[in-house]
């Protein structure tokens, strides 16, 4: 890898070198920079900022405004990783919507911004690549659908959903995606789109067959102690670390 600031030509380099992808989510300075300085060649900063940060119930909450805010806060860290920003939840409904939305956070300091879909989102992401914006690809579970779906479900498990998926993934890189993130994908049809697409996938639940894997930090240290994902073994109980240390400060006051 080289040593100046990482592109989406790296990151699918990374691929092709069989390298795995290691990616996770920053939405602020000091963390941003912690990741960075640990290396991780890709950073998000993600609409799951609205649990784990802002308090919703889910990312549907989550504005422009907001998202502009933590990507600046995340930039000015000025990370060697490639830095990217989730489009919020009906941010891009048009493809002129698309382009515009994408352009505030670009401006903001993302270097690639990702959007949920496939083929039906399709004109919003050939507007976006025809602008010159990297795009990353969104496939299997969606979370700004999860009060339209009634729930997180894993996808991949019904005939219509993987040919669904293959359609989709194989549209995105068309459409000149530089990588896919697959959440909640069945491991074997992961595999399979994986093993397929010229271009990166990033997993989150997904199995351990994706191309890179892709974590909500907290998710990951346990500072967000009140919801863990089933699919995620913390490396660190930080939240009760954390608790430990401000209880023994409290007693030497």
């Amino acid at each position: 890898m080289s040593n100046g600031k990482i592109t989406t030509a790296e990151i699918i380099a990374m691929k092709a070198r069989g390298e795995k992808i290691a990616a996770l989510t920053a939405y602020d300075y000091p963390m941003t920079r912690l990741l960075d300085e640990c290396g991780v060649p890709l950073l998000l900063v993600g609409d799951s900022l609205g649990m784990v940060v802002l308090g919703y119930s889910d990312t549907t909450h989550v504005t422009m405004d907001e998202m502009e805010h933590h990507i600046r806060a995340a930039a000015r860290a000025k990370p060697r990783a490639l830095l990217g920003g989730d489009l919020p939840y009906r941010s891009y409904e048009t493809p002129t919507e698309a382009v515009a939305s994408s352009r505030r956070l670009i401006a903001a300091g993302a270097d690639f911004v990702k959007a949920e879909g496939g083929r039906a989102i399709l004109p919003q992401i050939k507007a976006i690549v025809a602008a010159n914006i990297p795009f990353c690809g969104h496939l299997g579970m969606l979370p700004q659908h999860v009060l339209e779906e009634g729930g997180y479900k894993i996808k991949g498990r019904k005939d219509e959903e993987i040919v669904a998926l293959h359609a989709d993934a194989a549209a995105l890189a068309e459409a000149g995606a530089f990588a896919i993130v697959l959440e909640l994908v069945t491991p074997p049809v992961a595999k399979d789109l994986s093993q397929k697409l010229a271009i990166p996938t990033i997993g989150i639940g997904s199995g351990p067959d994706c191309d890179g894997q892709i974590l909500v930090t907290p998710d990951l240290l346990g500072t967000f102690p009140w919801f863990t994902p089933k699919f995620v073994k913390p490396k660190l109980n930080a939240a009760e670390e954390m608790r430990a240390a401000i209880t023994e400060w409290k007693r030497t006051l």
